[in-house]
């Protein structure tokens, strides 16, 4: 697609769910992915879930959040330098544990699912050539979805935290690393998880960034938050532009491989 972005992108991107008509949806027209928490089972169980959420516009306004569509221009980096700029609509689903991405390329519409550690396809094809990048779809949309919404993850019931016992230091801030590992005796609880680390800042409790490892020992991948916008009063913060570097075993990047930049929000 063009460089250029286009004034009218949450029209142009929207329109793919529009037409396409790939959302699941319940008799009222809701989607189905779109539920909020059971209340009556909510718990603020750790300390690092504490400090994401107050971090991050608090529990009550995640509680809301039940849908956040975000219409995007991603831009898809090789390792050559050369890259690919398009237009994608990413609507996440907290409390389902699910991201739909959408578009619309020369080969037609597409539309991807990400819930609760699988990957589908909604419409269209699983890969396009400019959209390829060397690293699992299901893996990228798994660390998008994980740095968005952070704070939530972090209250899966199947899941415990750990903080690593030492911080490290990264680009001048320190950091908590935090372990998930899936809670015993939970059924299908390792489904949910990939061997991945969840990065909090120790100044503000906010967790902007995350390190999944997805496959192979090479396969490293790490998603990273950026400009924190607070969506409506009282409403919740998430970035407004996510990078994806491919990284070493080590943690250690080698490239940048996407880059999101949000243009257009709106919350249900």
């Amino acid at each position: 697609m063009s460089n250029r972005l286009s004034n009218a992108i949450w029209v142009a991107v929207a329109g793919v769910i529009l037409v396409g008509g790939c959302a699941v949806e319940s008799e009222q027209g809701t989607d189905l992915l779109a539920v909020g928490p059971e209340l009556e089972n909510l718990t603020i169980s750790s300390e690092q879930a504490r400090l994401a959420i107050e971090s991050a516009g608090g529990l009550d306004a995640w509680v809301r959040a039940k849908q956040i569509q975000l219409a995007c221009v991603t831009t898809f980096y090789q390792e050559d330098g050369t890259y690919y700029l398009t237009e994608q609509l990413y609507e996440i689903f907290p409390w389902s544990n699910a991201v739909r991405i959408s578009g619309d390329e020369p080969r037609g519409e597409y539309a991807w699912e990400f819930q609760e550690g699988r990957f589908g396809v909604l419409q269209g094809e699983s890969h396009y050539d400019g959209l390829l990048v060397g690293v699992d779809n299901g893996c990228i949309a798994d660390g998008i979805l994980s740095v968005i919404t952070a704070p939530v993850r972090l209250l899966d019931k199947a899941v415990d935290s750990k903080w690593a016992a030492e911080m490290v230091k990264l680009e001048g801030q320190w950091y908590r690393p935090i372990k998930r590992v899936a809670k015993a005796g939970v059924d299908g609880a390792e489904n949910l998880l990939r061997d991945a680390g969840f990065y909090q800042k120790r100044s503000s409790g906010r967790v902007d960034m995350v390190l999944f490892r997805c496959g192979g020992p090479e396969d490293v991948l790490i998603v990273r938050g950026y400009d924190y916008t607070l969506l409506g009063k009282d409403g919740v913060m998430i970035p407004s532009k996510i990078e994806a570097f491919k990284a070493d075993p080590s943690g250690r990047v080698r490239h940048r491989i996407i880059q999101i930049d949000v243009k257009q929000v709106n919350v249900r």
